[in-house]
């Protein structure tokens, strides 16, 4: 028999210190509620965090990776799921952040009975959260989960919000260096950018960086990945560990998060932090170091909201331009830090904040 349980965790106050106590986290980071699924028959251990419905329905896509533990999964779900209603507010969006997190089975597994299970997960919420492609899932996926509830983007249809996000991730953030390169006066084909993860979406920025003229160096902890960007971009190829320390004006993580951490920062020997991963900071002190270090970070999930765009229901009436539009929102932010001297990623913050809860 199919045994299945869930648990929901309801709304916390936007206060309090985290930890890995899931009440002080859910609360410290403004929730919300959070959903836990188990699926003894298809081996499904999933969370969806709803961080804020406040704007429209959570939008989020689901993460399906390896973790070394419940609460490495439980903790990533939560911190995205925040980014997600950040991000949809700047972006001008009529979503709220939510986001899913599959801890993927070790060994062998059926992926399709897998995400049907999770499908039907998604389709107990009531459609208060959408899903879409994330790390570690794509469009095969989303079909599976349209098999079982309409709540769910990204898949092989056509029309609004169907197929893969990742170009429109991948403009956005070229869009942003743009903008931080005007700000600073430079020309973005003069810029030497380092990316950190070539798969889908760091692929893509790097065929729009070349394209602009930017000089390449990559990386990638799959080798295969990495390789064609020297043929096709010309860029060089590090090992993933010495991608910190290679000079460059532009670091673009486009992997997984909490990359700016306080073993990498120290390494960091970019001026400019600027790629589509989410969360890359593990702590928001690392923006202050950052900042304090002179390195300019702008924030993740406004340069990568591209993705979000396409992926949200709704109509696209020009979608590339309202993604090229993140120009200006990162230069608004430049500006505004400019002239309050704070770190960027606090400007933005506000602004979020300001959308979200009139603060």
């Amino acid at each position: 028999m199919n045994r299945s349980s869930a648990l929901s965790v309801q709304r916390g106050v936007r206060a309090g210190v985290a930890g890995d106590d899931l009440f002080q986290q859910a609360a410290a980071l403004g929730f919300g509620d959070v959903h836990l699924r188990l699926d003894a028959a298809s081996g499904l251990q999933a969370v969806v965090a709803i961080h804020s419905t406040r704007l429209g329905p959570a939008f989020g896509g689901t993460r399906c990776i390896p973790y070394p533990s419940s609460i490495a999964a439980l903790n990533d779900c939560l911190r995205l799921a925040r980014g997600m209603s950040y991000k949809a507010a700047v972006a001008g969006l009529p979503f709220g952040g939510g986001k899913a997190v599959i801890m993927r089975p070790a060994g062998a597994f059926d992926r399709t009975a897998l995400f049907e299970s999770f499908g039907d997960f998604v389709d107990t919420l009531g459609g208060r959260f959408i899903t879409a492609v994330d790390s570690g899932t794509g469009v095969a996926d989303m079909d599976v989960i349209a098999t079982r509830t309409r709540h769910v983007s990204s898949t092989s249809g056509t029309g609004a919000g169907h197929g893969d996000p990742s170009p429109y991730t991948a403009l956005g953030v070229c869009r942003a260096i743009e903008a931080v390169a005007a700000a600073a006066n430079r020309p973005l084909g003069g810029l030497h950018v380092t990316i950190q993860g070539v798969g889908h979406v760091g692929r893509a920025l790097a065929a729009e960086l070349y394209a602009r003229g930017a000089r390449l160096t990559v990386c990638d902890v799959d080798p295969a990945l990495a390789r064609p960007c020297a043929q096709d971009f010309g860029a060089a190829v590090v090992d993933p560990e010495l991608i910190y320390g290679v000079a460059a004006d532009v670091f673009a993580p486009c992997a997984l998060g909490g990359v700016i951490n306080d073993d990498t920062l120290p390494r960091l020997n970019a001026g400019i932090v600027c790629g589509a991963a989410n969360n890359q900071l593990e702590r928001d002190e690392h923006g202050d170091a950052l900042h304090a270090r002179g390195i300019l970070y702008v924030p993740d999930y406004v340069c990568n909201a591209g993705g979000l765009m396409h992926a949200v229901p709704g109509p696209k009436h020009d979608l590339r331009g309202r993604v090229r539009a993140i120009y200006d929102t990162v230069a608004a932010i430049l500006d505004q830090a400019a002239r309050s001297a704070l770190a960027p990623y606090r400007v933005a913050d506000r602004m979020a904040e300001r959308i979200l809860y009139g603060e």
